[in-house]
């Protein structure tokens, strides 16, 4: 208990320092890192509970829609990608900084989880029975109860998506594009034309084109 107490306060500590310094970051990139630390925590805390798939969550989806969501951002604000390669190098030692406290934090909550042992599984207030683990229950429910709010919810996320994606869509000019339209429209007077070649004589590139 003692050492699962030291590990509640560690990453409780550490959410809400990464939350402050995610709004109070004036550089977007910063802003990015201390938020991905914030989640992190959040998991460790979620596993400390005995919410194994609320952590599995928050890592897989959270953290990776906060990639995509700030890669949209960056394209809608219209940022100077050149200017923000030439300070890359700057952002190493907080990137380290975080990769470090990620790895501790990682660390603790294995060896916690290892040291609470069966006793705790069995006693975790998100099991529906001792027969099902947390993830087994919460599926069942979601995919037999609640199916339909799940599609919904799948397609809402979908048409967002596209949504993004049309608005951060620019057509430059002078690129040549792919029109599908007069590709599978096209007859074969347009799409191919036979030229008589005299033999031996060969074709020249204007009688090519």
């Amino acid at each position: 208990m003692l050492l699962q107490g030291i590990a509640f306060y560690v990453l409780a500590t550490v959410a809400v320092a990464s939350a402050l310094l995610v709004v109070t970051a004036r550089n977007p990139v910063h802003s990015v890192l201390w938020l991905i630390l914030a989640f992190f925590s959040s998991a460790g805390l979620f596993v400390l509970l005995g919410a194994e798939f609320l952590a599995m969550l928050l890592v897989v989806v959270y953290v990776g829609a906060v990639a995509v969501l700030f890669l949209f951002v960056v394209m809608m604000l219209d940022v100077d990608f050149v200017r923000l390669r030439e300070g890359y190098a700057r952002y190493l030692p907080l990137a380290a900084i975080v990769a470090g406290v990620l790895l501790a934090e990682m660390i603790m909550i294995a060896i916690v989880t290892v040291t609470r042992g069966a006793a705790a599984d069995a006693t975790a207030p998100t099991a529906a029975t001792p027969d099902l683990s947390n993830v087994e229950a919460i599926g069942r429910v979601l995919y037999t109860d609640y199916v339909y709010f799940f599609q919904a919810a799948g397609i809402v996320l979908l048409i967002a998506m596209i949504g993004a994606i049309v608005l951060t869509l620019r057509h430059k000019p002078g690129v040549r594009r792919q029109d599908i339209h007069s590709q599978v429209g096209r007859k074969r007077k347009t799409a191919m034309e036979v030229k008589s070649v005299v033999t031996g004589a060969g074709v020249t590139p204007e009688e090519l084109l």
